[in-house]
């Protein structure tokens, strides 16, 4: 039994079942997502979901799921499995055996005298997703029908019948190609057999996502079924289907299907996943390359870059890619600051800490690599523009005050990684200076003076760090102010002080560090990360839960957020040395357990803040990813 298995009486649970999702991505963005059974239950499901940069460069759902049928002896038995109002249809869930990730999603299908073996893969290097079905067992003559249902539409919004879809198919090696919509690429549908195609055009109306309707959105979908595709099957004979954005050579389907699966990482064993997770994060496309801040709704993050890219990268040896995307966003800079949130051409800067993060990036491959050269050559003058452009002021009303401290926030704005806004504006809008903000900008200046020993910086950061500690700081209640707008101060417990205490310029004395990390680890600890409010605060949310207005109340008031164990054990390390490694490693193997949940081997984005913190938000998250395996890291380091 492989790591991540789940037998016959998990899989007809749909309790169990529907709660389990598939995720896999490739170096060019594309990705696959479905439930273990193959049930779609988001609007973001879909076999292949793939850029179309012709219309928007932004993710679209062109292939969103396939039911098979097996033939034999004139009986029919559907194995695919759709919600509709009131009932699933086909239940073909029935039929399954096991499920195995190892080293690909792998499903087995009995039906009387047919073992029928499904595997999924994507091409790493191509839009184009492969599925391998091998017939392990047969009584009789075996025929299997292939359904495919398009969507051909954005992944954030839904298709709908309607007289606008274009019918007509063309006909290729072993299959069809078809354009449902003119400002589309034709998807190609081809197997690796010579076979029969049938078109039966027809919808297939009100799929539902079951997902979609518990976060309070539309979850009622048409899909578009073109006909379906036949052939006959031998025991141990493999077949391929293949879906892809360009033409595929028939005959080369099974030697491409080995090799894709022999540049997988096993995925036997918690670490070996998390490394499988971190490397479908990263897309190279259009010569950049970005970090995909979390399937399957994220784009490219600025923020969520610099904090998740050494994780992902540097702890696997791999400073080639850590560089590529530091050099992409790099030339994404306007006015001294990154988009927070990037994809295709749609960007918004207004992200107060995401430039404060490019310098911890840098400091992070500077440790990891011990060069400092590269650092000099390539980025000083990127560094030197952001932290002219914080002192002279930049958009976003972001400035540095009298006292050396870094202002930001404007009504309506959410500027720190707490950033949830609502249709009654942004829940913590943390206007004024933020602690996080502040510590990043002492921790940015004295790094940039240690590359240039520039003296009008090194008496900056000194007076950062003296305003800083007179500011924030509380020795009676022995913890850091979150916000600061003038005389007011904001003392709600929040992870935020925790960076004061974890990066490698830290403006305050390990005394008060020390206090700083006993009142998160005593208010916010949690075994899936820190909360981002004490459960005692009255503006308190336990449950991450309800439509989006809801959700994003809860966002950052008590919300779990993975990620930041990072910075609580760093800054524990820096106080308490080898002592902090039993409760790092602790931390760490807590995680174990949910490579079979939600998203089945990787990290969920966030979790509720009360126990038993279920998994919630987007199934698979950078930063959750790439600061657990740094953390692993810094065990090593002790």
């Amino acid at each position: 039994m492989s790591y991540i298995h789940f037998d016959k009486t998990e899989l007809i649970n749909l309790n169990y079942s529907l709660e389990r999702e598939i995720i896999r991505s490739n170096k060019l963005g594309c990705y696959t997502s479905t439930t273990i059974i193959g049930c779609n239950t988001r609007k973001y499901h879909g076999l292949l979901v793939a850029p179309q940069p012709q219309i928007d460069s932004q993710l679209h759902v062109m292939l969103s799921t396939v039911h098979e049928t097996i033939i034999q002896r004139g009986s029919t038995f559907n194995l695919g499995i759709a919600k509709y109002p009131g009932t699933y249809s086909p239940r073909g869930h029935k039929y399954l055996e096991d499920f195995d990730s190892e080293p690909i999603p792998k499903l087995t299908f009995r039906v009387g005298g047919a073992l029928l073996q499904k595997e999924i893969i994507l091409d790493s290097n191509r839009d184009r997703v492969m599925i391998r079905y091998t017939l392990l067992e047969a009584h009789s003559d075996t025929r299997i029908r292939i359904n495919p249902f398009l969507a051909f539409r954005p992944n954030h919004q839904l298709s709908k019948a309607n007289h606008l879809v274009n019918k007509k198919y063309q006909k290729v090696e072993n299959g069809i190609s078809i354009q449902l919509y003119d400002n589309y690429q034709p998807l190609y549908l081809q197997l690796s057999k010579d076979n029969e195609f049938i078109p039966v055009p027809d919808w297939y109306y009100d799929i539902e996502y079951i997902n979609e309707k518990e976060r309070g959105y539309d979850y009622h979908e048409d899909l578009y079924v073109p006909g379906y595709f036949e052939f006959e099957i031998t025991k141990e004979e493999p077949v391929i289907f293949s879906a892809g954005l360009e033409e595929a050579q028939a005959d080369t389907r099974n030697e491409s299907f080995e090799k894709e699966i022999s540049r997988r990482i096993p995925r036997n064993n918690f670490v070996n996943c998390l490394k499988n997770s971190a490397g479908q994060f990263i897309t190279h496309r259009n010569g950049e390359t970005h970090v995909m801040a979390g399937y399957p709704w994220f784009g490219w993050w600025g923020r969520d870059t610099f904090i998740a890219l050494p994780g992902l990268t540097l702890t696997l040896g791999d400073k080639e890619t850590f560089l590529a995307v530091m050099d992409t966003m790099s030339n994404h800079m306007k006015g001294g600051l990154f988009p927070n949130i990037g994809s295709g051409g749609a960007s918004n800067m207004n992200s107060i800490d995401a430039p404060l993060w490019y310098f911890w990036a840098l400091q992070q491959y500077q440790t990891f690599t011990g060069d400092t050269q590269t650092i000099k050559d390539r980025y000083t003058e990127i560094l030197k523009e952001i932290i002219t452009n914080y002192r002279q002021g930049t958009a976003f009303n972001i400035k540095m005050l009298d006292n050396g401290l870094i202002y930001g926030g404007e009504d309506g704005k959410a500027l720190t990684w707490m950033d949830a806004v609502t249709s009654n504006g942004a829940v913590t809008p943390r206007i004024g200076c933020p602690v996080e903000v502040n510590a990043l900008w002492f921790n940015a200046l004295s790094f940039y003076y240690t590359l240039t020993g520039e003296e009008d910086i090194n008496l900056l950061a000194k007076k950062v760090q003296v305003s800083f500690e007179n500011s924030f700081w509380d020795a009676k209640k022995g913890y850091l102010a979150d916000v600061i707008d003038g005389q007011n101060k904001d003392w709600s417990i929040r992870p935020n002080m925790v960076f004061a205490t974890s990066l490698p310029f830290r403006p305050l004395t390990d005394l008060q560090n020390d206090k700083i990390l006993e009142t998160v680890k005593s208010k916010l600890l949690t075994v899936r990360g820190l909360r981002t409010l004490s459960p005692e605060d009255s503006n308190y949310y336990g449950y991450y839960t309800g439509n989006q207005d809801e959700r994003d109340k809860a966002y950052h008031q008590g919300t779990v957020w993975p990620w930041l164990l990072g910075h609580f054990a760093e800054g524990h390390m820096h106080i308490h040395g080898d002592k902090s490694k039993v409760l790092i490693e602790k931390m760490i193997a807590s995680f174990d357990t949910v490579m079979s949940q939600y998203g089945i081997g990787t990290v969920a984005e966030l979790y509720d803040g009360d126990p038993p913190h279920r998994p919630k938000g987007a199934i698979s998250q950078a930063w959750s990813v790439g600061e657990l395996l740094r953390m692993m890291h810094l065990i090593n380091r002790i």
